[in-house]
């Protein structure tokens, strides 16, 4: 087989793979959820299932391809904003298959991991997909909150447009305040989140784990609500639950 991934570059592979590494959390859970006798590798960011027991291989953007080598992969499994063009050419040209995938919305989350698992793993749509896709297909009520999301703080930086988070914002009717620009990821500081006229902040627990005592105090005014960060940027199996736990935390913003 030669298949396309989400860049459109060409994947040769002998059969469905039967040897998988994962460079992405997210796409980590959903082959452990999907696939769990196939997967032999994955970073140490992977963090769900909790239960997970396979071979680590450093970080997502600073994989140990020697090790990942050593584990005979038949695919290895990236993402263009998780991981360096330099690892995936260099997999590559060491003749390990890799498939890269490209989410910047909830509806190519959708459509990229359907493609990798009928496509490229040779599998039916996983209960959990069908069951996210509808979940996400009833329309955004009209809140039309105007909202800020720190991922980091010292320096602080938001979600920006263009972003897998962005879109999940737009589907819960929130309007993202720094949802314009060409940063996908802006640095910003609590000053300019209340200048970009933001009615209330949403501080996930990961990239950066901001807590009751760690975040809200540097908005005061503003509601705050804390939220999953895998609720808000994963796109394997939480997707499923993942609208209705965030519109229960938005609800109590109002």
């Amino acid at each position: 087989m030669n298949l396309l991934d989400d860049l459109g570059t060409g994947v040769p592979l002998a059969g469905p793979p039967r040897r998988v590494v994962s460079l992405v959390p997210s796409l980590t859970e959903a082959l452990a959820e999907t696939v769990p006798d196939r997967l032999v590798g994955a970073t140490d960011w992977c963090t769900h299932p909790a239960e997970l027991s396979v071979a680590r291989v450093r970080g997502t953007k600073n994989p140990d391809r020697a090790a990942i080598a050593a584990l005979g992969p038949d695919l290895v499994v990236a993402n263009r904003e998780e991981n360096r063009r330099l690892d995936v050419d260099r997999l590559r040209a060491a003749g390990i298959p890799v498939w890269v995938t490209v989410v910047e919305s909830v509806d190519e989350a959708l459509a990229s991991l359907r493609r990798l698992f009928t496509e490229a793993l040779g599998v039916g749509e996983p209960a959990w997909l069908t069951e996210a896709a509808h979940a996400w297909t009833a329309p955004p009520p009209a809140r039309g909150l105007r909202v800020a999301v720190p991922i980091w703080r010292d320096p602080w930086m938001v979600v920006g447009p263009r972003t897998f988070a962005g879109d999940v914002l737009a589907r819960l009717g929130l309007v993202n305040a720094f949802g314009a620009g060409d940063d996908r990821y802006p640095h910003t500081t609590p000053e300019g989140i209340a200048a970009a006229g933001a009615e209330a902040v949403l501080l996930p627990d990961e990239p950066y784990r901001f807590t009751a005592d760690d975040g809200p105090e540097a908005f005061p005014g503003l509601p705050a609500a804390l939220v999953s960060g895998r609720d808000l940027t994963w796109y394997g199996p939480s997707l499923a639950g993942a609208r209705a736990r965030l519109a229960a935390a938005v609800a109590a913003l109002t």
